[in-house]
């Protein structure tokens, strides 16, 4: 039974149970959540062991990390210490989107090495066992796709990218757009690679309920991905992205009749000003489903800073309804991150995450803020790392800017939260003795 059908049935499950003690919330309201489908606990049964994570509606908004491989850097060892790298820096999930070396070897070493939910794209596999075997990926049979999904999910992945909504009308919709930059999806780009040389419907359209079997069998949450979002500002909120997005919404309903759970992911490179409209468009055409989104990024031209445009867009996008953030790092549209720079986007979307929970009113979130400014109040060094998005990081700026105060080295005896403390707090002790 999967977790949504537990959910219906009024069965708590013990990753259900961990969900509502993590996140401070009465497991009856998580249930009910649950059971609606606007929250998902991705978890394959054979993913051991596991933390779980509860990702949707009135839950702590949650980030992913994405790893894996290219055909230039095919280095397993190098995706395992970005992998300890993620789960020192808290990330929530992971996503292995390994395209060179061995896959599967790659793929099951991070299983067995993350305790957080993995999640995968099949149709990497597919198409890359495709060019082995027959020399193109529109060489790729429905079965060998499949084949592939089938394979992941018997390996223990929690949740699964599937180009479910990349329809022959919705590539219809995108050559009558006339965008700037097409599709800039991987799987997107191979389904319509494929879909046009066959002049065939997109098997994973064709074969939902095939998919929707598989997914049940093992509870494998269906990611739905948005292979025609937006690369572009000037593509953003189109009519093919909102064709897919229509589409989508009608299989969200049919994979939750299933007893399938399921999230939808969202753009992409989104102008500020149409940020909130596209996670409000995804809510209500979509049903409530969890939305995942990549950034969104709010600029073209950050390249090298990338984490930053996305943290941006993220804080906009959770603020509004969004309950997953996919990491940028400063290497996207550059090259394969390394592990410095996934760090530094995963810390930038925690900390977008962070603040976007701060305005949800998620329970714990504005507690900790007040920690922190309490211990900064107090001078209380040790306090304040303890709360820090990123311990590591205050203890060494602190050990590089030594200071004979007890305040830090930007000012020094003139710190004015120690005047004012010492100044105003004499002042309240007076006032007090005379009352």
């Amino acid at each position: 039974m999967t977790q949504i059908e537990s959910a219906k049935k009024g069965r708590v499950t013990a990753e259900a149970r961990a969900v509502a003690r993590l996140e401070g919330v009465p497991v009856e309201s998580l249930m009910e959540s649950l059971a609606a489908g606007t929250v998902v606990i991705p978890h394959n049964r054979l993913h051991r062991p596991f933390r779980p994570a509860g990702i949707g509606r009135g839950l702590r908004t949650k980030v992913n990390v994405n790893l894996g491989t290219s055909r230039d850097f095919p280095h397993l060892p190098a995706e395992l210490q970005k992998t300890r790298i993620s789960l020192k820096y808290g990330t929530d999930a992971l996503m292995d989107l390994s395209t060179g070396g061995d896959i599967r070897k790659i793929r099951r070493a991070i299983l067995k090495a993350a305790p957080i939910p993995l999640g995968t794209v099949p149709i990497y596999q597919a198409a890359i066992e495709a060019i082995a075997r027959r020399g193109t990926i529109v060489d790729m049979t429905v079965d060998d796709l499949f084949a592939a999904i089938e394979a992941q999910a018997r390996e223990g992945v929690d949740f699964m990218t599937v180009h479910c909504g990349l329809t022959l009308r919705a590539i219809d919709r995108l050559r009558g757009q006339g965008r700037i930059a097409d599709i800039v999806s991987r799987g997107g780009a191979f389904h319509v690679a494929w879909c046009l040389h066959h002049g065939k419907e997109n098997p994973l359209f064709e074969h939902f309920d095939r998919l929707l079997e598989i997914a049940r069998r093992h509870d494998i949450t269906l990611s739905l991905g948005d292979g025609l979002r937006p690369g572009s500002i000037a593509d953003a909120t189109d009519r093919a992205q909102i064709e897919e997005l229509l589409t989508l919404g009608g299989l969200v309903r049919r994979a939750r009749r299933a007893g399938v759970q399921v999230m939808v992911e969202g753009p992409g490179h989104v102008p500020l000003d149409q940020v909130e409209m596209n996670v409000k468009l995804e809510k209500r055409l979509c049903e409530g489903a969890p939305f995942y989104v990549l950034g969104p990024l709010v600029t073209d031209i950050a390249a090298g800073y990338d984490h930053i445009a996305g943290a941006i867009g993220g804080a906009i996008a959770a603020a509004a309804g969004a309950d997953f953030l996919c990491y940028v790092t400063p290497a996207e549209h550059l090259g394969l991150p390394s592990p410095e720079d996934v760090r530094d986007g995963l810390i930038a979307s925690k900390i977008a995450a962070h603040a976007a929970d701060l305005v949800k009113g998620v329970p714990g979130a504005r507690e900790r803020d007040e920690r922190m400014s309490r211990a900064r109040k107090k001078l209380d060094w040790k306090t304040q790392g303890r709360w820090a998005v990123d311990p590591e990081k205050f203890r060494s700026v602190r050990a590089a800017r030594r200071t004979h105060s007890p305040a830090c080295s930007m000012c020094g005896e003139f710190c004015a939260m120690r005047i004012v403390s010492e100044y105003l707090g004499g002042r309240r002790a007076a006032d007090d003795s005379r009352c």
